[in-house]
């Protein structure tokens, strides 16, 4: 018994992997039917049997395959995997350059949630607002990358999504400690 995946040619690229168009925007729901498929044919235990290559081939397609989820289905890491894909690395480590509206929006946030930290409403309203950013940037980030081709912009978005993801979560575990 040999493994058999859908596109074994395409694990050089998650989204042929998975039999997707390199989109921002994608389908979600079919993400994961294409996933359990391919995890339904390569499961280690379906190859329990097999030869130890045809075992190592397994888990290393099934390893793959929930590597290539995980990064498909956060988008985020969608965004700058396809960014990558497409020659433009976000230097996450190095550039930390930032606007100054974005910074400043950052900054007001910070205040805020040091501010109003016992303030379980205005932490809440906070949240909304942060989340509408959120959205807001990931619809710019759909435009950068599925209409304009213009990697540049997505990554340097990607990348302020970033700052607001972590303050998301610092705002979220706020809310936490005062429910």
């Amino acid at each position: 018994m040999s493994v058999v995946v859908a596109n074994p040619s395409a694990s050089d690229d998650y989204f042929r992997f998975f039999g997707l168009e390199q989109h921002f925007n994608i389908d979600l729901a079919g993400l994961d039917r294409a996933y359990l498929a391919i995890q339904k044919e390569v499961h280690p235990d379906r190859h329990a049997r097999g030869t130890d290559t045809d075992q190592r081939l397994a888990m290393q397609m099934a390893t793959f395959a929930n590597t290539a989820l995980q990064t498909l289905k956060n988008p985020i890491q969608r965004g700058l995997y396809l960014c990558r894909l497409h020659g433009v690395d976000a230097k996450l480590e190095t550039n930390t350059a930032m606007p100054a509206a974005f910074l400043m929006r950052q900054m007001d946030w910070r205040e805020q949630l040091d501010d109003q930290a016992e303030d379980l409403s205005a932490l809440e309203a906070l949240m909304l607002e942060v989340e509408a950013s959120k959205k807001e940037i990931l619809l710019e980030v759909t435009q950068a990358i599925d209409v304009a081709k213009n990697y540049e912009r997505a990554a340097e978005l990607l990348r302020g999504l970033l700052f607001i993801d972590k303050f998301a979560l610092e705002l979220d575990d706020a809310i936490s400690a005062l429910v």
